[in-house]
């Protein structure tokens, strides 16, 4: 069933754990994300980011994404992912996207509320919910795909309290933006780690002792357990996870391949198969350590 970032951050913060958000650039991937939802009995968030346009459209995403959740007998929340704009997110909302999430984390302090703001107030007329970022969520791969670049990391940068997010600014945020759901920032990175990060997870607690909202984690991938369910304890209730979903796909793919002798025939219908088989596992692994259920 369809339903809206609000009504599964509601059931998370309810029972003290976080929802899973997977990124959905293709059948497979969706496929494999509600599959996992419907067998571990948990909801779940279907990602689109605008990153993924080379892989599939926009329109296309909102297309599929809808189709697996009106279907799913779970609820799951079809979600923009780093919206880059007041109209990309207008977009998605009239594609029928439930949620959106404007990233203006680059800008100004000031120019991040007055944008934001602007999404908020055309969402909620609508019934949408608005997920923004507060703070420099680090990068460690330059792209999908991609080899491994060098991460970058709080000594990237100056005072780390200019990129991770601010208790006191995090309250001023939300109380002048109305915003939903707020990804923060305390060292996680997207892609794949070339190095292990260095987590300031108390951070999380000391900005949900500022304001007491969801808080997401980007750039979840990698982490240990331990490392995810000590997040959650302090507030984070929505989780990115994306890199390593999409590199089990392929692994799996990959080692099919080498078990075949040169004479073996090979069709394509089989392959997206072993993808999507492999990814459910994968996402159910995380749905059940996001759940505290491991």
């Amino acid at each position: 069933m369809t339903v809206s970032l609000c009504d599964v951050l509601k059931t998370a913060e309810k029972n003290n754990t976080a929802v899973g958000a997977f990124n959905v650039p293709n059948w497979e991937s969706a496929e494999a994300i509600t599959g996992a939802a419907e067998e571990t009995n948990k909801p779940v968030i279907l990602n689109y980011a605008p990153l993924h346009a080379p892989f599939m459209s926009m329109e296309d995403a909102a297309e599929i994404m809808k189709y697996f959740a009106d279907k799913a007998k779970v609820p799951v929340c079809v979600h923009l992912d780093h919206g880059d704009s007041f109209e990309t997110c207008i977009k998605a909302i009239q594609l029928g996207f439930t949620s959106v999430m404007i990233d203006a984390s680059a800008e100004p302090y000031e120019e991040n509320i007055q944008i934001t703001s602007e999404v908020v107030k055309a969402s909620h007329a609508v019934g949408v919910s608005v997920e923004a970022e507060l703070g420099h969520i680090f990068v460690s791969v330059n792209g999908v795909g991609k080899a491994p670049v060098k991460v970058e990391t709080k000594d990237s940068f100056g005072d780390v309290n200019d990129i991770y997010t601010r208790p006191e600014m995090a309250k001023d945020f939300a109380a002048k933006t109305g915003v939903d759901a707020l990804a923060i920032a305390f060292g996680t990175a997207h892609g794949i780690y070339v190095t292990k990060p260095v987590l300031d997870l108390d951070r999380i607690s000391e900005i949900k002792r500022a304001v007491d909202m969801p808080f997401v984690m980007h750039g979840g991938s990698g982490l240990s357990k331990e490392e995810f369910q000590t997040a959650i304890r302090n507030g984070i209730r929505k989780i990115n996870y994306y890199t390593y979903m999409t590199l089990s796909g392929g692994k799996a793919v990959k080692e099919a391949a080498d078990r075949m002798s040169a004479g073996d025939t090979v069709f394509f219908h089989d392959i997206p198969g072993i993808a999507v088989k492999a990814m459910k596992e994968d996402v159910k692994q995380a749905i059940r350590i996001f759940s505290n259920e491991i």
